[in-house]
């Protein structure tokens, strides 16, 4: 936090350092558009000016400057706890991550695409890319232990169910994509659906893009 001396007061702010470490937690260039009202709000609740990247505070008096640091510093705390807060729904920000990584790459694709299955079960499918290969992500996140099992289970589950496609469409391949921000996933994890799809994960967006460009 910086306290600055100006003709009018003065101005504190962070020089951007709280949405240079939220930006750095993400491998997606932009904030998701909740995070960006998260942000707003926390502006509006502790009049704090978001500008240009920075949380700034401007023309406090003498009088006023140790209320304008405790403010900027509630702002900073807030800012960076938007990360922690966004955690514990993971799932769904890495699905909205995954797709504006996608559009940034224009890499074609489907959200949320249902297929049946050999054994007349219908899945649902995270995204369907199609490049030069068309490409079925299976989208792997959760920030619980307890439930690590049944979510690769239920992908090996379905991606033996749906290999029938393959027989139809030669450049169809399954992609498993962990969300492995969250330090839940064990190595018999990765090896339990590495037999039947492409295993990936969302800390090495250059790999997910090889595979899903591929010929």
């Amino acid at each position: 936090m910086f306290v600055l001396e100006r003709d009018d007061g003065y101005s504190v702010t962070d020089f951007g350092e709280a949405l240079g470490w939220l930006y750095l937690q993400s491998v997606s260039r932009n904030r998701t558009r909740r995070q960006q009202l998260l942000i707003e709000d926390v502006c509006q609740t502790l009049s704090v000016e978001l500008f240009r990247g920075q949380l700034i505070l401007r023309n406090a008096r003498t009088d006023e400057l140790g209320d304008a640091v405790i403010r900027m510093a509630q702002a900073v705390v807030r800012v960076s706890d938007i990360w922690f807060t966004m955690r514990s729904q993971s799932l769904q920000t890495t699905s909205d991550e995954v797709e504006e990584w996608l559009g940034e790459k224009r890499i074609p694709y489907e959200r949320g695409v249902r297929q049946q299955g050999r054994s007349s079960k219908d899945w649902t499918i995270d995204f369907r890319t199609r490049t030069e290969r068309t490409s079925l992500i299976f989208l792997l996140g959760t920030g619980t232990r307890g439930a690590v099992s049944r979510i690769t289970e239920h992908v090996l589950a379905g991606c033996v169910d749906l290999s029938y496609l393959k027989s139809t469409h030669p450049n169809l391949t399954f992609v498993s994509l962990f969300d492995d921000t969250q330090d839940v996933w064990r190595d018999q994890d990765f090896r339990l659906v590495e037999d039947h799809s492409e295993v990936a994960y969302w800390s090495r967006p250059d790999t997910l893009e090889r595979i899903l460009v591929a010929p």
